[in-house]
Parts: structure tokens; sequence; C-alpha cells
């Protein structure tokens, strides 16, 4: 009998759970379960501001999808998706480059149903020279990427500082959007700063980092209640960041950003973190409904409003809250519970019984500063977001959600092991990742 096969393409923190949750469900006697992903292991996309300064050493946090394709019964494929046939119901994965080589050909891989989480780029707004001069965090590549030319820039600034100690030296660092990751790049890249001292940097400290971050709105944090972006932006100022707010960015050049004001701000590194979008493989694909940032529009059940058989969810989804014009937003928490819904109206549909609505359920959000601080609110859907939490509960919380990922991608067992391995490694393990 052929096996009805589910195809998820991207293995995010949505799509990893909704293979794991599949896998185990049906098991590989009746469905093929097949992840296609371009990356060939997972790291949490809210830690990537800690690898990008260093702070976490992704080699070790990081998710295999072949290991755990064969603990949940789910196949993996390395490739990217680029179109979609309805009709015949195919993927096209796009070719295998390597070095200008082609090691893998196109190819098709069959449907029964198709759930697509891509995830999200970064938003550049079409800002002349942003893509040129800019460095992005959506991915480990990109992360490490920036890692290296920071680390790069503190050796250069460690050597002036050796042959003349009076130099004026510096590793200047813009930072576009005072969103959450803008926010918390900031305050890691001051927590790495005081530590290179202890890893044969004896003459560079915290001192010798000047830190930009840019912010177009009124204020940094939008998602968070004024008070607490405002002490979020005191304790950011006490680390040593200039924060401008109200500044919006006209162009970027390799030297310096510039702003709609004319004025110049000096940048050996320039991190742009304003804003998302669909990847741009999304538009029309299949010719599914798309939004103009290249997001798949979706019913409440998840599907796409013109194939029942295709669902998306995540950052690449336009999923409006119900009776508003709002989109949900897009955080690790809504790809978590969109993945569960799709999960469910999977196997309804399957069953041909009727599908259930997403009901995104706001539990907060929360800002790690580092070790310096941590600020949020919680049970944004009980009581607007008002119950704020700072210091020692809001860090517990927000490293607790991390342990929830786990948990989720994972399972209990094997999750509860490895966030007691990650308490060991915070102990043993180096605190800089220096390569």
């Amino acid at each position: 009998m052929k096996k009805t096969q589910i195809v998820v393409v991207g293995g995010g923190a949505g799509g990893l759970e909704l293979v794991r949750r599949l896998g185990f469900h049906y098991g590989a006697a009746h469905h093929d379960i097949i992840l296609v992903e371009r990356n060939r292991t997972h790291i949490w996309k809210p830690l990537l501001h800690e690898v990008a300064a260093g702070a976490l050493d992704a080699n070790l946090d990081e998710v295999s999808y072949r290991t755990h394709g064969h603990r949940w019964h789910y196949r993996f494929f390395l490739g990217s998706m680029n179109g979609i046939d309805r009709d015949a119901r195919f993927v096209s994965i796009a070719p295998l480059i390597e070095e200008g080589r082609e090691l893998i050909g196109p190819h098709r891989i069959r449907y029964d149903y198709l759930a697509i989480a891509a995830g999200s780029v970064t938003n550049d707004y079409g800002t002349p020279g942003a893509s040129e001069h800019c460095l992005f965090l959506d991915d480990r590549t990109q992360a490490d990427r920036f890692r290296h030319r920071l680390l790069n820039h503190c050796l250069r600034v460690s050597r002036t500082l050796s042959d003349q100690p009076a130099a004026a030296a510096f590793v200047r660092v813009a930072i576009v959007g005072a969103g959450a990751t803008g926010v918390e790049l900031a305050a890691e890249l001051y927590n790495s700063a005081a530590a290179l001292a202890h890893y044969g940097l004896e003459v560079f400290d915290a001192s010798r980092l000047k830190v930009t971050l840019i912010e177009a709105g009124p204020r940094i944090l939008p998602a968070l209640p004024e008070r607490l972006a405002d002490a979020a932006k005191a304790e950011l100022i006490a680390l040593g960041v200039q924060v401008l707010t109200g500044t919006r960015v006209a162009s970027i050049t390799a030297e310096a950003i510039i702003t709609q004001s004319g004025t110049e701000i000096p940048a050996d590194l320039k991190v742009w973190a304003a804003g998302i979008r669909g990847a741009a493989v999304l538009k029309d694909i299949g010719g599914l409904e798309t939004t103009p940032t290249c997001q798949l529009v979706v019913k409440a059940t998840l599907q796409t409003t013109r194939d029942e058989r295709i669902f998306a969810f995540g950052d690449c989804c336009a999923c409006l809250l119900p009776g508003t014009t709002r989109p949900v937003p897009p955080r690790a928490q809504a790809a978590h519970q969109m993945a569960a819904t799709v999960f469910e109206n999977l196997k309804r549909l399957q069953d041909k019984r009727p599908l259930v609505d997403f009901i995104y359920r706001d539990h907060g959000s929360l800002v790690s500063l580092s070790r310096f601080s941590t600020v949020g609110s919680l049970m944004g859907n009980l009581i607007g977001g008002r119950m704020a939490i700072e210091g020692r509960l809001a860090r517990f919380v927000y490293l607790s959600l991390y342990r929830m990922h786990l948990i989720a991608i994972h399972g209990w067992l094997r999750g509860v092991a490895l966030i007691l391995v990650g308490h060991v490694n915070r102990i043993v393990r180096p605190r800089l990742k220096l390569h």
C-alpha cells in the first residue's frame, strides 16, 4: 500500500517540532514524513545573538537533523525548495552547489500534504548599501561570520594598544533596529568584551567597545510596556551603548551609517536587525496567495487560502489575529503554538474530521540583557501584558523558554537530560567561543 507522504519545508523551531510530533504519532509503517531543510543542523533562532557574540558555542547546542530524524522516524532531505507543482503535488528542490560545482541536480519530492515553515529573513526595506555592507543574523552561518569579524577587530585594537597604549583605538559596532535581537546583541557584546581579557587580549576591555543602537521608532522594544523598555534603555546606556531613537537610516557605506538628517555614524561592523519578511522564493510560489513581504496568506486553520493540502506556519505565514487586522507576531512561541495546530489539523484532515482554528495565546515577551539584566511581561492574553517582571525571575522565565523548546523537539526524557548537560557545560566549557 502506498504510504501517505507528508513533507515539511523548514527545520526551524516550528518545523522541527512538527516532524517530531508526526514521526512519533505515525511512525514509518503507513506514513513517510520528510523534512526539507537547507542547513544540516538546527540552532534555536533566538540564540543567534549569543552565537554572534561568542557567548554560545553552537557546536554544543545544535541539533543534527539526520540524527534527530532517525530517532523520531522521519527522513531528512538537504536542500532548498524553489517551486511547487500543486496539480501533480510535487515540491521542487534546487540543485546543491558547492564551490561552483553542482553536486546534486534539481529534483522533486512528492507530497500528499505539505507544511511550509520556511521562517523569515531580515527586511532591509531596500535601504541603499544595506545588503552590501551590513551583517544579518538570520542563520548560524551569518552569526559565525559576525563573530569572526568581531574577534578580528578586537585583536586589531588589542595589538594597536600593545604598541601604542595611548592610541584612540576602538571596535565600533552599529546596530540598526532596537527590537529584541538588536537590544540583546548590544548587551551581549559588552559581556563578551569584558571576558576577552581572560583569553589572551590582556589590554582589551569593554571600554574599547563602542556600540550604537539605532531605532526609527520613538522608543526601543515596542513589544514591551514602556516602563520596561525605559528600564532596558537605562541598562544599555549604563553599559556604554549609545541609543538613538527616532532616527531613520538613509543609506549605508563601507565606513558608516548615514541617517536621514545627514549624520554619519562610523562603524567597523554594521548589523541590520530591523524588520522581517518571507524569503523571496515564496513570492507567489505555486500560485499561492502571498503578501508584498513574501509571506504565505493562510486561513484560520493555517491552510493556505488556495490549497487545503498546503499549510504554512511560523514567520513565513501571514495569519491575522481573530477580529483584527493585526498579524500574529513573529515569535518563537507563535511558531510552537502553530506547530501544534498544524499537527492536529493534519490528523483531522486525513480522518475527514472538522479542522480547528488556530488561537494565539500571548504568553508575554522577554528580553535578556545578557548577564546584566532581564526584563519582560507575562500573560499577554490574560491581562494585556501588564504583569511586568525583571531581574532573577525574568531571567529564570527567559531560560525556561529554551528549555521548553528542547522538550518540544526532543521529548521529555531526552529534553530534560539535555537541560542537565547544559548546566554542566556552563561550568566546564569556556565562557567564549573564540574560533
